[in-house]
């Protein structure tokens, strides 16, 4: 008999592998520690809904888990790249994660809601296939209302304090010729005004 992976060893590889694209694109390890500290905020919502609604964790709940993780560190990617951004351009890195936190609160707010609310309905499905719905249903809305809930909080904290214990430093931007390059710039400076 073949035996294949567990299910924690399919999660941990998961997220070595993105942990590791994270750090090649950021091309440091200390800003994606600091967005998956935000994972675990998520993931626990999930088990208290799973916990609360008495669903066990099948399949449907696992996949739901997989697309939360996804969810909450889109989040925090959102917080962490522009307190990045506002410590190049200057500012202390306090005064950078609160910034970022205030300014990026409501998108973050506005695309975490409209998924919640729109897999409300996978919650309260009834009929045929409805204990698979249930249980995707029951992980996302739960466990992102508690990783939006918490994370506008948590994540701006993780942010300061993964980047006080390592002692990381955001070099300044140098600005080339590059047009994309000032053009987001600029984009950035218009919707700061």
């Amino acid at each position: 008999v073949q035996e294949g992976l567990g299910l924690g060893s399919i999660f941990a590889l998961s997220g070595l592998f993105a942990f590791l694209i994270m750090a090649a694109l950021y091309e440091k390890w200390t800003l994606p520690l600091a967005i998956f500290l935000s994972v675990p905020v998520a993931v626990l919502g999930a088990f208290i809904g799973l916990w609360i609604f008495g669903v066990d964790l099948n399949l449907y709940a696992q996949i739901g888990v997989v697309m939360l993780v996804g969810l909450a560190a889109k989040n925090a990617i959102l917080i962490v790249e522009y307190a990045v951004l506002q410590m190049e351009r200057g500012l202390s890195l306090l005064d950078a994660a609160v910034t970022a936190a205030r300014l990026r609160l409501r998108p973050i707010l506005m695309t975490s809601f409209a998924f919640i609310l729109g897999c409300v309905p996978l919650v309260t499905a009834e009929g045929s296939g409805a204990l698979a719905r249930n249980a995707i249903g029951v992980v996302v809305v739960i466990g992102m209302t508690i990783a939006t809930g918490l994370g506008v909080f948590f994540i701006p904290c993780s942010f300061v304090a993964v980047m006080k214990l390592f002692r990381s430093k955001v070099s300044k931007p140098h600005r080339g010729d590059d047009p994309d390059e000032v053009f987001a710039y600029s984009k950035l400076e218009e919707e700061e005004a």
